[in-house]
């Protein structure tokens, strides 16, 4: 099975292969036209191909196959025809310009392609210009680019330009599909603009530049429209789009309407009007027609009329697809053509035209059918119909199949037997073509169609024949042997089978036959009727067979006779058993005949003139016989004079002369009854060569046709071979060799055609005839090659010189003579005049004309023509001359300036009748030479504007321009001055270099770009960094910031990840933009500290010297880095209060165990871990305490006796308590005898009276401690005897003794003796010599000895001697008292910050004597009241805030903490988080889309500054509603959107961006658009009348406008420097004056108290001045006073900075911090008593109470920015204190009752705060900004009308604190010591202050300084400098309770107190009422306690004394002085040198 199904397969696949391999097509069926450029030539593939490979083959439309050119033309094996490049004179029309056509043929087929068009195009002059054009502003412009016709159809528009600048279609300019430039909404400085078009030749590649246009603009006035751009005639292929332009200018602006056949246009989807005119989309046969565009305005119309034709391209299509056919049969096929009405249409076979004949009609309107009967196996192939129009052609073919239609039955019927009377359908199934027809016959006789005989037939789909026969009623005569027989002209087919039909046998009668001997012959037995049993044959009763050749059928009774002979005629008889022993018989007679036999004959070779006798001879046959003869197929003609002679059985042919008409095949044909039979031969009678034509000499003329004609005769006919030898020598001939497709062809006559002639063809040709009878014949000829007049060179263009001689020639070639004649643009040129020459010179075969023109003028520019004329042609050659002369120069003009680049635009004049080869552009710098100067050369002639780049920024060039051509250069151009803008930066920056800093930042410098690459001046980097990982953003983040100026730049980035890679890129900008960055450097940040503590430490005291440790290990993310190892820092908390040394000890693992510590002692232990980056964060403080062990021995033991039996023991207590002392045990012990006594003593006793011992007796005592871990080891042992007089002797110990200052400290001095002794205390001075102790008030001597100091300060510090004394003898002991102190302030400085953070360490002051147990650190955001504060470790240097916001101004103060108390607060110092506020960058456009209702903003512009966006509020609003609609958010977005806007309105859009830096606001307008989308008219302005009627040429006027202003604006600067100058003058003089002021304050002081009672309206005067306000108000009372402190001011409190006091006035001046780096705007250091005439000024509204306390809280400002008030109380006409104080603007709740009284004060306000004004120092220690403010105020203060009259004085000035020595005790007028001198320098002011020292306070503690009383006698007294007012917020509001405020310098108060912090630690002996004592602690109210009644009353009296001066500065110093006990100042009232290490020296400008 799989082999018959393999066998099928395959017979498939050879089908297949045989259909595809025989199958035609065609590559590209659309190539009907191919031109292209004569310089380039072309290859043209042919389109018709062929499966199996094809024979390609090139014709002309003539049919003429196609020959090679050498050189010309050449056609390759693969079908590709090739046209070479040829110069213009080698243009043949016959090659170059003509219709061809490819064919392929294999053995299917030959098809044809379409025709063919090939077309050479050369080089030809032309040039394209622009007309200027015209237009009203407002209008349309069209220019249009014209092109000559000759040229036009190859030439196409590429581009326009605009000055040089190439434009494309967009919003005002628009390019059409046919090359227009269209300019809409014209506006006036479009005609300031030059435009020309360039064009480019479609196949030669060359470009055209046109001239340049301009466009006259003009004012719009009213005009009927002008049509601008309109159509003719447009053709388009369908569904393509098409523009019909109509466009047209007017005023008003015209209006449009499009007709189409006179009608207006349908809606149609496909049709929109647009700028140009109509568009028409997917064009359709439909849209063909005449359309009409009408143009109309209120003052005309115009229309534009135009055809459109929308054409279709033709197809043909044939049908049938599949054509199948047989030999004869008949074939149909049409061919329908659409695309066009109008065609013609061809037939074509196999390549060859069809015409109508016998058996072919074409029929149709079109020829569209081809009808074709009786098909030859010669017509099967290819057919196609071709269907022409103009150039347009289609084509489309099919193959037509011609098979063997033999039939063939598929199908058929087979023998049965059937019952009479039953039907029998015998069906026959045939194929064949053309389709058979079947004739049916039963036993050799046809079957007639009757009543019971049915036939029929019909074809099936597949196109096979059925053939029926139906037989109903069968009868027994209807059985036997049914044929079907099938046929057509192909063939015949038969089937045949028995049909038996049940009945009776028998046979049918059969008829007699006639057998042909020698041939088979047949016998058929005919039996009907069924069943039978035998058929026999028998012969002369002989059964057959009985020989060979006899075979008999029995099944069907048919007899066989192989090879019939004579013998087997007779009869034979058919014998047929119907029955068993029945027979039936039927006989037959077989005759036998024997057909004619002819002996076969055959023609001798025979010669003309022979004779022949030919006899035809019947060897056998029956006769009668006939014998003839013919002559080629027909009767031997009686002319030919042939005889025939025929005899019995023979024929004979006689030809007496033999002629060439004998020739022929001559056949004998005999006949008998049997057949016909003849045999034929030929006759040949053979003719010698002979000449009918003989070759002569001739000539061809090169490049045309030439035929060599030769012909001959003779049979057989003889063959013609040419042969050619070359040149005109001896003839040695070579044969030609003839190909097909050849350009030389032997014709059939025996002629040879040469094609196109070549010059090579030239020589002796020889036909040679031969046909092998007789000789060959040959003749020889000559062929001369005619050359017709060919220029062969010539220049194509060239040039002359103006004025010089110009030759020019051409060289002709070609047949003698040639003539040469010129022409100049179609103009015959005449030798013979004055100027033309024409020379003509022959070099051999060659004719040289050369034309002389001289002189040349410019006229003779142009193309020139030399003409070659001989007898076989003419050729011509074109010259283009160009007379060349130097160019004028071209007018420059300056078109726009840039930073680094100009654009100059010029207008060339004359360029010297010849092309501009280039300009070249001058420019130097202003100051240098031409010589020097920069040259652009050769810039293109085609431009007729340049940008000249690579200048440098903001400098001043001169240029000026040459123009050049080949003879030369013009004159200079006229000269331009421009100056250049800036430039961005060309060049990145250098070298820059990342170093890592710490772990969230790193450091990055880097050096400016190249200096020649900065393009101006570099005003600002901006770095960008990203994470340098797979996982990291890939967008940098961007830093600003502004240049330093320094060589090496550099920016610290920080708040980066730690310990993690960034690449970092640097760009440099200046004012013009940012340069290119940098290449990107890698680096990684360091290793951080640890985050975090370690957790859950743990310390366990395992033995009285060993603590043991243990923590948990820090997670990895905490580490920040490698782990090194723990630290443990610890310390001793020692019993005195003191603090142990600071330890620490590192280790690897999470456990430690300290040893050799103290015993039994508290300590504090803290652990860190730390890696390389340092250490970490410490854990919370813990405390442990070793274990107790016994106790050291008493540091010391004394014992002295008092009486005969007393002994008194003393002893210290041990050095290592070790434990807690239970109890000590005093030894007392008798050598003789041994008897040991002990006495138990408390453990807080440190004496012991030892009685009843024997007098004169030794005893030895010791002393032992006792703890709970047992006794310790004995004292030394003291050796005592009891005496009666007992000497005196002191029990006290040697020692130091150490107390807080400002306690009240006893120094004890125990003796005993006998007398008792008399105690004596001597005090040790720096001489050396101890002097007895000073007793007073505050010193006094205990009546047991004692030595007692209240309120200890420290000068009381000292060696203490106490002598006991008595008769027997003295003692003494010294005691070194020191008093401890708070510690000194901590320098404090800013290490680090972050956007987050900020890092502060310090280096601790001196700690006063004690340790410092810690610090205290305070900070408030800039602006703010509220302050917070930290407590840290003792054992910190460096603390972080985290958590702070970005770009805020912090200022912080730190306060060590000792035993004593808090020191001296630092310096107030100001850092900044990174980040700053908002801004917009400039680059960035706003506003993303704008329509009528809705606009789209890009808020990608807004940059955060580094800080996020807290805030964006957006407010818009149309510009004439007072209404905004207010959009905010607390984030910024990419984008926002503003709906529901009104159109065509014009709107105001504000924004405030806000972040924690501060905030930034962009306000902006913009209009929204029509509803057409077209934009609204600007905001109208009020605008110069005379200015808007200025026309666009009044350049004079604005010429002298310009200068004007110029003027102006000179005058306006010398004014101002002028105006400048008097105000600098007037400066000084007021700085000078500043004295005034203060005197001016001080005349209130003067007026009595009924005057001030008077007095109902209070002065105050209101000052503005620039960036702050001073407000001056005069107080009227001092009853009561509001939240103010009235303390001793020291250096802290002015923050080093304000030192000036005053002595005698009660103003206060009111200072509220700027913004900026300032400090106080008023200087009262001068201020002194007796000025008077203040002017006085309209009251004003009282101050707000509450201003006061929204002043800054903080402590004396850092000197950059001082923030208190400081206060001058005038003092009460009942008291003549003088005070000054000071407020520190804490929110204070009021007191019940409290009532703000008006003061005189001068308040400032703050300033919009700004960072661009502050200090850029991030740790300050410079105090010059308060000054120099505070000078500035008395400037703004001079220059108000208010104070116009007042004088002002500033000198140098010496400002000092006063010690205690100046003042007397009681003394509590604390002033400064003020001095004035001459000024060093005008305007400046020289302060020197000096606060107290700690020693020294006590000299001043009676100045207005309350005291505190505590609990047990004891005082304390805080130091001036460590009020804590400004660290804490004020508690609640104080009750009247606590006793009135002192009355030094204020009256007494009525409802209110005052009150003082109590000590850190107070000792609760007794427990105080909580009105009177505070617990200090962050965040408590601390007021000042209240003083004693007794200092007020001192105070009073002391101050009523001085204040009655005079009230002169020098007065007053005088007073001051002669208070003092020690002066600071020496006799001339200067300042003295001191070695005092807290003063400070500041100088002002």
């Amino acid at each position: 099975m799989w082999i018959l199904a393999f066998i099928f397969f395959q017979s498939i696949l050879n089908v297949f292969s045989e259909d595809l391999h025989s199958s035609l097509y065609f590559v590209n069926a659309s190539l009907q036209e191919v031109v292209f450029a004569s310089t380039t030539g072309t290859s043209v593939p042919c389109p018709a191909a062929g499966a199996q490979p094809a024979s390609l083959r090139w014709y002309l439309a003539t049919g003429e196959e196609i020959y090679d050119v050498p050189g010309i033309r050449h056609v390759h094996p693969n079908g590709t025809l090739q046209i070479f490049n040829f110069l213009p004179s080698s243009f043949s029309k016959l090659i170059h310009d003509n219709t061809y056509y490819c064919t392929a043929e294999n053995p299917s087929g030959k098809i044809r392609s379409q025709d063919v068009h090939i077309k050479a195009v050369s080089r030809e002059p032309y040039t394209v210009r622009v007309a200027d054009q015209k237009a009203m502003r407002g209008n349309v412009a069209v220019f249009k680019c014209i092109i000559p016709a000759s040229v036009e159809a190859y030439v196409t528009v590429v581009s326009w330009e605009k000055d040089t600048v190439s434009l494309s279609s967009g919003q005002r300019y628009f390019i059409t599909s046919t090359g227009a430039l269209y300019i809409l909404d014209v506006l006036p400085e479009d005609g300031l603009n030059n435009y020309r078009c360039t064009t480019r030749h479609r196949y030669t590649g060359e470009t055209r530049q046109s001239n340049s246009a301009r466009l006259i603009v003009s004012d719009p006035t009213n005009a009927e429209p002008g049509i601008l751009d309109g159509f003719d005639r447009r053709e388009v292929m369908i569904n393509k789009r098409v523009e019909l332009p109509c466009k047209a200018s007017g005023y008003p602006t015209p209006k449009y309407r499009w007709l189409k056949d006179n009608s207006p246009l349908e809606p149609d989807s496909r049709f929109r009007q647009t700028i140009t005119g109509l568009l028409i989309e997917s064009t359709q046969p439909s849209d063909s027609g005449t359309y009409v565009c009408e143009v109309w305005n209120s003052y005309g119309n115009d229309e534009v009329m135009g055809h459109l034709l929308v054409k279709q391209p033709l197809k043909a299509v044939v049908s049938p697809r599949k054509v199948k056919g047989s030999v004869g049969s008949k074939v149909s096929l049409s061919c329908s053509v659409s695309g066009s009405d109008e065609y013609e249409l061809s037939w074509y076979r196999n390549g060859e035209i069809i015409y109508p004949g016998n058996n072919v009609r074409i029929t149709g309107i079109n020829r569209e059918n081809l009808i074709m009967e009786g098909m030859a196996k010669s017509d099967g192939g290819a057919y196609q119909c071709f269907a022409r129009k103009g150039k347009m052609s289609a084509q489309d073919f099919v193959q037509v199949i011609l098979e063997d239609g033999t039939p063939k039955i598929l199908s058929s019927f087979s023998e049965k037997v059937v019952n009479p009377n039953e039907p029998v359908f015998l069906v026959c199934n045939v194929k064949g073509t053309p389709p058979p027809s079947c004739t049916w016959s039963l036993d050799d006789d046809p079957v007639i169609k009757d009543s019971h005989h049915h036939l029929g037939h019909y074809e099936t789909h597949e196109g096979h024949v059925v053939s029926q026969l139906n037989v109903t009623h069968t009868q027994v005569q209807d059985g036997g042997v049914y044929r079907c027989t099938c046929s057509n002209s192909a063939g015949a087919v038969y089937h045949q089978a028995r049909i038996n039909v049940r009945g009776r046998a028998s046979i049918r009668p059969m008829k007699n036959i006639t057998a042909i001997a020698g041939r088979d012959a047949f016998v058929h037995c005919r039996v009907i009727g069924y069943p039978y049993y035998s058929i026999k044959w028998y012969k002369n009763s002989a059964l057959l067979p009985f020989n060979h050749r006899q075979r008999a059928f029995e099944n069907n009774g048919t007899l066989k006779l192989s090879n019939v002979q004579q013998v087997d005629a007779g009869e034979y008889n058919c014998k047929v058993m119907v029955q068993p022993n029945k027979m039936d018989t039927q006989s037959v007679h077989v005759r036998v005949r024997v057909p004619p036999y002819i002996q076969p004959f055959e023609f001798q070779r025979f010669t003309i003139g022979q004779r022949v006798f030919i006899p035809c001879v019947v060897m056998s046959g029956d006769q009668p016989l006939d014998i003839t003869w013919q002559k080629d197929g027909r009767p031997i003609p009686a002319s030919l004079g042939v005889t025939v002679d025929n005899i019995d059985f023979t024929s004979s042919l006689r030809i007496s002369n033999l002629t060439p008409d004998h020739n022929g095949n001559y056949t004998c044909i005999a006949r008998n009854e049997a057949a016909a039979v003849e045999h034929q031969s030929q006759l040949i009678v053979r003719v010698p060569p002979q000449f009918v034509v003989q070759p002569e000499d001739q000539d061809g003329i090169y490049g045309k046709t030439v035929t060599l004609n030769c012909s001959a005769e003779g049979y057989p006919r003889p063959t013609i071979v040419w042969e050619h030898s070359k040149g005109a020598g001896v003839p040695q001939f070579q044969p030609i060799p003839l190909n097909s497709g050849s350009r030389i062809q032997l014709l059939s006559n025996g002629s040879l055609l040469i094609k196109h002639v070549l010059e090579d063809d030239s020589g002796f040709y020889l036909c040679k005839v031969s046909n092998d009878v007789g000789a060959d014949v040959s003749k020889s000829m000559y062929l001369t090659v005619k050359i017709p007049a060919m220029i062969t060179s010539y220049p194509n263009t060239t040039l002359a010189t103006q004025g010089e001689e110009k030759r020019m020639s051409c060289t002709a070639h070609g047949e003698k003579p040639i003539m040469v004649r010129w022409e100049k643009e179609e103009r015959i040129i005449n030798p013979e005049t004055s100027r033309y020459i024409v020379t003509v010179k022959e070099v051999a075969d060659e004719v040289i004309s050369t034309l002389v023109i001289m002189p040349t003028v410019r006229e003779d520019s142009g193309f020139f023509s030399c003409h070659a004329i001989n007898s076989f042609g003419e050729d011509r050659g074109i010259i283009q001359l160009t007379v060349q002369e130097p160019p004028d120069p071209p007018e420059v003009e300056i078109r726009e300036v840039k930073d680094r680049t100009i654009a100059l635009r010029w207008t060339m004049g004359f360029d010297g009748n010849s092309p501009i080869t280039g300009y070249d552009i001058e420019c130097k710098n202003k100051s240098a030479s031409w010589l020097s100067a920069q040259v652009t050369k050769d810039v293109s002639p085609q431009l007729n504007q340049a940008t000249i780049i690579d200048l440098h920024p903001s400098s001043t060039y001169n240029i000026r321009m040459v123009a050049k051509n080949t003879i030369g250069n013009s004159n200079p151009s006229n000269e331009l001055t421009i100056t250049t803008d800036e430039a961005a930066p060309d060049g990145p920056p250098q070298d820059v270099i990342l170093e890592p800093t710490s772990p969230q930042s790193i450091k990055v410098t880097w050096k400016p770009p190249q200096k020649h690459l900065q393009n101006g001046v570099i005003r600002g980097y901006q770095v960008g960094y990203r994470e340098y990982s797979p996982g990291g953003s890939h967008q940098f983040t961007i830093i600003s910031m502004d240049t330093t100026g320094d060589t090496t730049e550099s920016i610290l980035l920080d708040n980066l990840k730690k310990f993690t890679q960034y690449s970092v890129v640097v760009q440099a900008a200046n004012r013009a933009g940012t340069g290119p960055s940098s290449q990107q450097v890698v680096t990684k940040t360091l290793e951080d500290v640890p985050s975090r503590p370690p957790e859950n430490v743990l310390a366990v005291a395992k033995s009285p010297e060993v603590i043991s440790l243990s923590w948990m290990t820090l997670p990895r993310e905490a580490l920040n880095g490698n782990l090194q190892g723990y630290r443990v820092i610890y310390w001793a908390n020692l019993p005195d209060g003191e603090l142990g040394e600071i330890r620490n000890v590192t280790t690897s693992q999470p456990s430690l165990e300290l040893d050799s510590l103290e015993k039994y002692t508290n300590y504090s232990i803290q652990v860190l871990a730390f890696t390389r980056a340092g250490d970490g964060v410490r854990s919370e403080q813990i405390y442990v305490r070793t274990k107790e062990d016994v106790p050291g021995p008493p540091a010391g033991v004394k014992a002295a006796a008092s009486t005969s039996s007393v002994v008194f023991v003393s002893w210290l207590p041990p050095l290592k308590l070790n434990g807690i002392i239970r109890k000590y045990i005093v030894f007392c012990s008798n050598l003789h005898p041994m008897v040991m006594s002990e006495f138990e003593a408390s453990p807080d006793v440190y004496f012991y009276r030892i009685p009843n011992l024997a007098r004169n007796r030794q005893y030895s005592i010791w002393v032992v401690a006792v703890t709970a871990a047992g006794h310790g080891n004995n004292s030394e042992k003291i050796t005592v005897e009891p005496l009666a007089k007992a000497p005196a002797r002191i029990l006290t110990f040697n020692g130091t003794v150490t107390t807080p200052w400002m306690k009240d400290i006893v120094l004890p001095c125990k003796a005993v003796g006998d007398p008792p002794p008399t105690i004596k205390w001597l005090k040790g001075n720096t001489n050396g010599t101890p002097t007895p102790v000073l007793v007073d008030g505050r010193r006094s001597v205990h009546g047991n000895g004692s030595f007692i100091i209240r309120t200890v300060k420290a000068e009381d510090s000292g060696n203490y001697s106490c002598v006991a004394s008595n008769n027997w003898g003295s003692d003494e002991i010294t005691l070194n008292l020191q008093v401890q102190v708070p510690p000194d302030q901590p320098r404090l400085t800013v290490t680090k910050t972050t956007t987050t953070s900020i890092t502060l360490s310090w280096i601790p002051g001196d700690n006063g004597g004690s340790s410092i147990r810690g610090y205290i650190l305070q900070y408030s955001e800039d602006n703010s009241e509220q302050w917070g504060s930290f407590p840290i470790s003792p054992s910190e240097r460096s603390y972080r805030l985290e958590n702070l916001k970005c770009g805020t101004w912090y200022k912080f103060t730190l306060t060590a903490q000792n035993a004593v108390g808090p020191g001296r607060i630092s310096e107030i110092i100001e850092a900044k988080t990174h980040g700053k506020e908002p801004q917009f960058a400039k680059e960035h456009e706003l506003f993303t889309s704008i329509n009528s209702t809705r606009v789209r903003l890009n808020l990608i512009g807004w940059n955060n500054g580094g800080c996020p966006i807290t805030s964006f509020i957006l407010e818009y609003r149309a510009v004439d509603s007072g209404t905004w609609t207010t959009a905010q958010r607390t984030s910024l977005t990419k984008s926002y959107i503003l709906y529901d806007l009104q159109e065509a309105t014009w709107y105001e859009l504000q924004m405030k961006v806000t972040n924690s830096a501060g905030s930034a606001e962009k306000r902006i307008t913009f209009a929204t658009l029509n509803a057409d989308g077209s934009t609204i008219p600007p905001l109208l302005k009020t605008g110069d009348p005379i200015s808007d009627n200025m026309s666009g040429s009044g350049g004079l006027k604005m010429v002298v406008t310009i200068t004007s202003i110029l003027v102006v604006a000179v005058l306006v600067f010398i004014m101002l420097m002028v105006l400048k100058r008097r105000r600098r003058e007037q400066r000084l003089k007021r700085l000078r004056d500043a004295k005034s002021l203060a005197e001016m304050l001080m005349s209130k002081s003067t007026r009595t108290p009924d005057t001030v009672n008077k007095q109902q309206q209070t002065l105050r005067m209101h000052i503005d001045i620039p960036r702050a306000q001073l407000l001056i108000e005069e107080r009227d009372t001092m009853e009561t006073i509001d939240d103010r402190s009235t303390v001793l001011l020291t250096d802290n409190d002015f923050g080093e900075t304000n030192k000036q006091k005053s002595s005698t006035v009660t103003h206060t001046v009111h200072y509220q911090s700027l913004s900026q780096a300032t400090g106080p705007l008023v200087d009262v250091s001068d201020a002194r008593p007796g000025t008077t005439n203040v002017p006085l000024l309209p009251p004003l509204p009282p101050p707000d109470p509450t201003a006061r306390r929204t002043a800054k809280a903080g402590p004396a400002a850092a000197r950059s920015r001082y923030a208190s008030q400081w206060t001058l109380n005038r003092p009460h006409p009942t008291s003549s204190s003088h005070t000054l104080t000071t407020d520190w603007r804490l929110p204070t709740p009021r007191a019940t009752g409290s009532v703000d009284k008006e003061s005189d004060s001068y308040s400032v306000s703050p300033s919009q705060d700004t960072d661009r004004a502050r200090s850029s120092m991030v740790s300050t220690e410079s105090a010059s900004s308060t000054y120099e403010e505070l000078a500035r105020a008395y400037e703004h203060a001079k220059m108000e009308e208010q104070l116009r009259h007042a004088k002002f004085t500033i000198t140098e000035c010496f400002i000092s604190d006063t010690s205690s020595e100046q003042m007397t005790a009681g003394t509590n007028d604390y002033t400064d010591s003020l001095t004035s001198s001459t000024p060093s320098e005008s305007g400046i002011c020289r302060f020197t202050a000096s606060p107290p020292k700690p020693q020294d306070v006590s000299r001043v503690m009676n100045m207005a300084v309350p005291k505190a009383h505590r609990p047990g006698g004891e005082l304390v007294h805080l130091p001036p400098y460590l009020r804590m007012d400004f660290l804490l917020n004020r508690g609640g509001g104080g009750g009247g309770g606590g006793g009135a405020m002192g009355q030094t310098c204020l009256e007494p108060q009525r409802s209110r107190t005052l009150k003082r912090p109590p000590p850190m630690e107070p000792t609760p002996m007794e427990v105080p009422s909580p009105r009177e004592v505070q617990q200090w602690q962050p965040g408590t109210a601390a007021t000042l306690p209240h003083r004693e009644p007794r200092e007020r009353g001192e105070a009073r009296g002391e101050v009523r004394g001085e204040a009655s001066s005079s009230g002169d500065l020098a007065q007053a110093q005088a007073a001051k002085l002669s208070t003092s006990q020690e002066s600071l100042l020496d006799s001339r009232g200067h300042l003295k040198q001191s070695n005092n290490p807290y003063a400070k020296s500041y100088t002002l400008v």
